[in-house]
């Protein structure tokens, strides 16, 4: 991405927004064009100001997962990155199912937060390692029987493409737009994948691909 990377952080603590914009600006290569503290903020922050990236906290007035659905219905494009205490497995799996592109726990270090905003303006995801292991151990839980690998090959060869640009981080929309489909054919393929591999959620099934690559990678 040319040029510095437009930042907006909304959050109810003031002191919060400001250690944050102050950090940033000093590691440089970043502009904050908003701050608020509120969901109808970050609405109007999405609406008027389009940062590259919105930081939102989950715990505000309105609800920062509430802005989410809200601001990602009318800017599906807008890259949100969730930057909160909340640990919450519910909390995860709700935001990651919405669409955000990142879920930073709020003890990241100023330059670890400057990388994954990087990576994040370039098109990739994150999640906090903790809390990939977290739910990834809650995923093989639920599957005693069969490991990743068996339930992955059931997989069609269209079901296994769309999962890895998923375990990408992209949205069904995106999805779409990548392989010249229609987005209900997405979905429909998706449908599909979660019931091949007895998961909840695209969350779950996109951690089973990472953990099965990252696997696969460490035995090439």
């Amino acid at each position: 991405m040319m040029g510095a990377i437009r930042i907006a952080i909304v959050d109810d603590h003031p002191l919060f927004r400001e250690g944050v914009a102050r950090s940033l600006s000093e590691i440089g290569g970043f502009e904050m064009v908003g701050e608020g503290a509120t969901a109808q903020d970050a609405e109007r922050i999405a609406s008027t100001v389009q940062p590259d990236i919105l930081l939102l906290d989950i715990s505000m007035p309105g609800g920062g997962l509430a802005a989410v659905d809200g601001i990602l219905a009318d800017h599906p494009a807008q890259k949100i990155v969730m930057l909160t205490v909340s640990e919450s497995n519910a909390d995860v799996t709700k935001a990651l199912n919405a669409g955000v592109r990142g879920y930073v726990l709020k003890g990241v270090g100023s330059r670890a937060l400057a990388d994954i905003l990087h990576n994040v303006a370039a098109g990739e995801s994150y999640l906090s390692p903790t809390l990939s292991a977290r739910l990834l151990s809650d995923v093989q839980s639920l599957q005693p029987a069969n490991g990743m690998a068996e339930r992955l090959r059931q997989l069609t060869g269209r079901q296994t493409e769309i999962l890895r640009l998923v375990a990408e981080g992209l949205s069904n929309k995106e999805v779409a737009l990548r392989l010249q489909l229609q987005e209900k054919t997405v979905k429909h393929h998706m449908t599909g994948v979660l019931s091949k591999l007895n998961v909840r959620n695209r969350t779950e099934a996109a951690l089973m691909m990472r953990e099965f690559r990252d696997r696969d990678r460490d035995r090439s």
